[in-house]
C-alpha cells in the first residue's frame, strides 16, 4: 500500500512538473527557438499577420534604412546590391544579423555618414510551430498529431531567384568596402547570393551616364534619396522655359 502511495505521488509530481514547464513555455517561451534550416523551403501560400492571425512575435529587425538616409541623390552615386540566387524563406533574425555586420563595417572602414544600407525585404510570413513536451511522463499530456496547426514562432520574406536583399550607396571611394561589407553580410544568409555591383546612379532607376546628362539638361529633379524625371506631359504652365517640348525618353 505503502509502496503504490509512493508510486502515485511520484507520477503525480512528473504531470505538476511537465504543467509548470508548459505554462512557463507559454509565458516565457523558455523551450526556445526551432532553427531557421527548418523553415528554408518555402512551401503553401504566404501567411501574413491578420485578424485570424494573431499572436505574432515581434519581427528581430526594426530598421530598414541606416546610415545617412536623408542624404540627397547627388551624394551617393555609386551603388552596390546584395541579391538573393535561391528561391528559400529568410528569418528576421538572419536579416538583423545580415544588417548589424554590414553596418558595422561600413561605418568602422568609410565613417558613419559615408553611407546608406537599406534592407529591400520585409519579413511578413509568419512560421508555425507545434511544440511537444520533451519532460518525464510527456506523453501523458501531449496530444500528438491531434490539434496540430501550431502557433506562432516568428516571421520570414519570401526571396524569389534574383531579388535584392540588400542595396548600400555611398561615394565611388568607399566602393569596395561597400563589397567588403555585404560580402561579409553574405555569411548570415542561407543558401547562395551574389555580390552586383549597380548601373545605376545610387537608388535611383537611371544610368548614371544618362543621369549626369539628364541632369545638366534639367530633366531631372532631386527627389529624396530618388529621382524625378520631367516628362512632356502635363500644363505648359507647370514647365521650365525651354523645356515645353521634349521628347520623352523615360
Amino acid at each position: 500500500m505503502y509502496k503504490c502511495q509512493v508510486i502515485c505521488l511520484s507520477l503525480f509530481e512528473q504531470q505538476q512538473s511537465c504543467r509548470q514547464v508548459v505554462e512557463e513555455g507559454k509565458e516565457t517561451d523558455a523551450m526556445g527557438r526551432r532553427p531557421a534550416r527548418c523553415y528554408r523551403q518555402i512551401k503553401g501560400k504566404p501567411y501574413p499577420k491578420s485578424r485570424y492571425c494573431r499572436g505574432v512575435p515581434d519581427p528581430k529587425i526594426r530598421i530598414y534604412d541606416v546610415g545617412m538616409k536623408k542624404k540627397g541623390v547627388d551624394e551617393f552615386p555609386f551603388c552596390v546590391h546584395l541579391v538573393s540566387w535561391e528561391k528559400e524563406n529568410v528569418s528576421s533574425e538572419a536579416l538583423e544579423a545580415a544588417r548589424i555586420a554590414c553596418n558595422k563595417y561600413m561605418v568602422k572602414s568609410a565613417g558613419k555618414d559615408a553611407f546608406h544600407l537599406r534592407i529591400r525585404v520585409h519579413p511578413f510570413h509568419v512560421l508555425r510551430i507545434n511544440k511537444m513536451l520533451s519532460c518525464a511522463g510527456a506523453d501523458r499530456l501531449q496530444t500528438g498529431m491531434r490539434g496540430a496547426f501550431g502557433k506562432a514562432l516568428g516571421t520570414c520574406a519570401r526571396v524569389a531567384i534574383g531579388q535584392v536583399l540588400l542595396s548600400v550607396r555611398c561615394k565611388d571611394g568607399h566602393g569596395h568596402h561597400a563589397q567588403e561589407a555585404l560580402r561579409r553580410a553574405k555569411f548570415k544568409f542561407p543558401g547562395r547570393q551574389k555580390i552586383i555591383v549597380s548601373r545605376k546612379w545610387g537608388f535611383t532607376k537611371f544610368n548614371r551616364a544618362d543621369f549626369t546628362k539628364l541632369r545638366q539638361e534639367k530633366r531631372v529633379v532631386p527627389d529624396g534619396v530618388n529621382a524625378k524625371f520631367l516628362s512632356c506631359h502635363g500644363p505648359l504652365a507647370n514647365r521650365q522655359p525651354g523645356s515645353a517640348f521634349l521628347p520623352a525618353t523615360y
